[in-house]
């Protein structure tokens, strides 16, 4: 497996993968760092899944827009590149000096390799989101 952080010319690719599971797609202006704070995971050249760490002015992290590539039809595949993924972009944050990594999901099996990667489960909450 291969890691490396996101580039600006990655966004059609994500694009492709948010419509196939229905998601809708987040501007680029609201990825961070102009995206190249997100992580690619790739294998053998094809890239498979990535994620993006949102930097907050506190020693909170949020990790958000999960992504996988729906063409690689490999369970064991995707299985590690995704705890790859969560554990990557947990340590990346830690590295930064943050303390916590937040995430909200809804997608049970993304729930649980968040559970495998040492996440903890809390309450049921809602998403608010207001477009400005």
């Amino acid at each position: 497996m291969e890691t490396r952080f996101t580039t600006p010319e990655d966004y059609p690719e994500l694009v492709t993968w948010w419509k196939w599971f229905r998601f809708p797609a987040p501007l680029p202006e609201t990825l961070p760092n102009n995206l190249k704070d997100g992580i690619m995971i790739s294998h053998n050249g094809e890239n498979v899944c990535a994620g993006f760490i949102y930097r907050t002015p506190s020693a909170f992290a949020w990790l958000e827009f999960i992504v996988s590539n729906p063409h690689i039809k490999d369970k064991s595949i995707r299985k590690e590149s995704l705890e790859l993924l969560i554990n990557t972009i947990s340590q990346v944050a830690k590295n930064l000096g943050f303390k916590v990594i937040f995430t909200s999901v809804k997608n049970e099996n993304l729930i649980n390799k968040y559970l495998d990667c040492g996440f903890t489960k809390e309450s049921h909450s809602f998403e608010m989101v207001k477009m400005l």
